[in-house]
């Protein structure tokens, strides 16, 4: 018989996907032909690419991993919530090989950054599903603020890295890196650490 899922299922399961998307990112890595260092220097591209993204799985399941400390129970919509957010990371290591093998084209730039979009979408919908809906006494109004705030203005500015890289694909790369440091601690400033229990 199936048993229940729990916040910590749905937890381990999610740390589980986003370690085959590390595994996936490597696997994508592929030597220079010429056993020389001019040669490794000149596949850039790729390595950068793969820096970038390795650099955002990273950071993504930091913040996520944090987040999921909200979380009292497994809802339908939450599990459906963390689905979306885990596809829109599966497309992670697509985009990477794409803008690495186009060695920074404007539009597979533009669509390295259209993921990122949808991934800080999709991790809207799991601030308002874990945090928005939790008593004022367990997230504090000033918590709720900053982590809305960050997450919406880190998305627009997404959506214009994936304008701007149209014609300005290194700026529109850039972009993205810029709004990955502001994630860099996932905890918002104020937040204390909570832990989670079946009675909060």
């Amino acid at each position: 018989m199936l048993r229940a899922a729990t916040p910590e299922r749905l937890s381990a399961f999610s740390d589980a996907v986003f370690a085959v998307l590390i595994t996936v990112l490597v696997l994508d890595l592929r030597p220079p032909v010429l056993p020389t260092f001019k040669a490794l220097l000149l596949l850039w591209p790729t390595w950068l690419s793969y820096a970038v993204s390795y650099l955002f799985i990273a950071i993504v399941w930091a913040n996520h991993h944090h987040l999921m400390r909200y979380a009292t129970r497994a809802t339908p919509r939450l599990m459906w919530f963390n689905f979306g957010h885990l596809f829109s990371v599966s497309l992670l290591p697509l985009s990477t090989a794409w803008m690495a093998v186009s060695e920074l084209a404007p539009q597979p730039v533009s669509f390295y950054a259209l993921v990122f979009f949808l991934v800080n979408a999709t991790y809207v919908l799991l601030i308002w599903e874990l945090v928005d809906r939790r008593p004022v006494d367990d997230v504090p109004p000033k918590v709720r603020r900053i982590m809305r705030v960050r997450s919406i203005a880190t998305l627009c500015l997404f959506g214009v890295a994936a304008v701007v890289a149209l014609k300005y694909p290194r700026a529109g790369l850039g972009m993205c890196v810029c709004c990955l440091v502001v994630y860099l601690k996932p905890d918002a400033p104020g937040a204390e650490t909570r832990s989670r229990s079946p009675s909060s």
